[in-house]
C-alpha cells in the first residue's frame, strides 16, 4: 500500500464528565483527618481530536479507513472517534469491528503491530450506555510505535468479540477482564475465571460491587465489612 487518502473521522461528541468527587471516602464535614478535605476531582472521557493528529498518527488512521473501505465499509461503520491525549493515539472502535481492525493492525505492511499487550477493563457507571470500557494497547516492533484501541459496551449487554484468534496472547488478559470486570468476550477459546473461584458471584473490580460484606472469621471473631468499620459522617 503506497498512498493512503485522508478522511474525516465522524465526530463522536465532546468530552463528557462521567464523575466528580470532593474530599475522600465521601466525607461531608470536618471529620476528615486525612488532609484531603479540599480535594476536588473530575473524571472526563477524552473528546475527539481534530486533524492533523500529528506525526505518523494521520497515516495510521488513513490506512485503517482505506482498508475498511476495501472491505465495503465506511469509516462510520468502524470508528467511533479518535483521541490524541498526552501524545498517545487512541482509536475508539465499534465493538463488532474489533477483530477486523485487529487484523488490519497485525497484517498490513504499513502498520505491522505485531504485539497486543493485553487488555485493561474499566467500569464507568456514569457513562450511560457505555459503562464498560476495554483498552487494547498495540506495539509495532517493525516501526517502533504504540497505539491503542478502545471499545465500549453497556452494563446490560456486556459483550464484545474476542481477539484471541488474531492475537492468541490476549487469552489470559481477556479472562482476567471477564473475571474481575464482567466483560464477556464472545469467541474466546475458554472464558473462565482467572483469579476468583469458579462459583464466585459478581465481578470484584466493578465500581458497583459491594465493598466488603464477605464474612471473615479470625480466631472466632467476625470482621465487619470495611465500609462499616469506620464512619466519618
Amino acid at each position: 500500500m503506497s498512498e493512503h487518502e485522508g478522511a474525516m473521522v465522524p465526530n463522536a461528541g465532546a468530552g463528557s464528565v462521567i464523575a466528580t468527587r470532593k474530599g475522600m471516602w465521601g466525607v461531608k464535614d470536618t471529620g476528615d483527618t486525612t488532609g484531603f478535605t479540599g480535594n476536588e476531582e473530575v473524571a472526563v472521557i477524552a473528546p475527539p481530536s481534530s486533524r492533523p493528529y500529528g506525526g505518523w498518527f494521520d497515516e495510521v488512521v488513513d490506512i485503517i479507513i482505506e482498508l475498511a473501505q476495501a472491505d465495503g465499509l465506511t469509516e462510520r461503520d468502524v470508528i467511533e472517534k479518535i483521541s490524541v491525549d498526552r501524545g498517545q493515539l487512541v482509536i475508539f472502535i465499534k465493538r463488532e469491528r474489533l477483530p477486523l481492525v485487529a487484523r488490519y493492525l497485525r497484517d498490513d505492511q504499513d502498520l505491522r503491530f505485531e504485539m497486543c499487550l493485553g487488555v485493561s477493563a474499566v467500569h464507568y457507571p456514569m457513562d450511560k450506555g457505555r459503562e464498560l470500557h476495554a483498552y487494547f494497547p498495540f506495539f509495532s516492533i517493525t516501526h517502533n510505535r504504540m497505539i491503542a484501541l478502545e471499545v465500549t459496551c453497556p452494563d446490560d449487554d456486556p459483550h464484545m468479540p474476542s481477539i484471541c484468534s488474531v492475537y492468541p496472547g490476549d487469552d489470559w488478559s481477556e479472562r482476567e477482564a471477564f473475571d474481575l470486570m464482567g466483560i464477556i468476550f464472545d469467541g474466546h477459546p475458554g472464558l473462565t475465571r482467572s483469579a476468583m473461584p469458579d462459583d464466585w458471584v459478581g465481578h470484584p473490580q466493578r465500581k458497583d460491587y459491594p465493598l466488603g460484606g464477605i464474612p471473615v472469621e479470625y480466631k472466632g471473631a467476625v470482621i465487619p465489612p470495611p465500609d462499616t468499620r469506620r464512619e466519618y459522617n
